[in-house]
């Protein structure tokens, strides 16, 4: 999977009313982010955007399906494509880009290591 520059400048543009979004190559794809959070994948030219059980639903009823990463059908990530037809409207593509950012936000924290003490 190689990443498509200019596609991701498209959607980078589309994004503009989101605030500042970057993104970094990462295993052939890009990821996107906000604020140091990452909301979306762009994968063989196409945007996913992170889902939780709060925006889920909204890519199911428009027949989106999860991004999966492997040949492996059995694993999905919590990414789903974006409908062509969010993608084409910068507004409502920013709406769904809100929700998605939210999601990323509630997800599990990473932990912090702690030291052991030394007895």
């Amino acid at each position: 999977m190689s990443v498509n520059n200019e596609f991701v400048r498209y959607v980078l543009d589309q994004l503009r009313g989101l605030g500042v979004v970057t993104s970094r190559k990462m295993f052939g794809g890009a990821g996107l982010y906000l604020d140091g959070t990452i909301f979306a994948l762009i994968a063989y030219d196409t945007l996913y955007f992170k889902v939780d059980e709060t925006n889920r639903s909204d890519f199911e009823k428009a027949g989106m399906e999860p991004f999966q990463p492997f040949d492996d059908t059995s694993y999905a990530m919590n990414y789903y494509e974006v409908p062509i037809d969010v993608l084409e409207e910068s507004d409502e593509l920013v709406a769904w880009a809100r929700d998605a950012l939210a999601a990323a936000r509630r997800g599990p924290s990473k932990k912090k290591k702690t030291a052991k003490k030394k007895a």
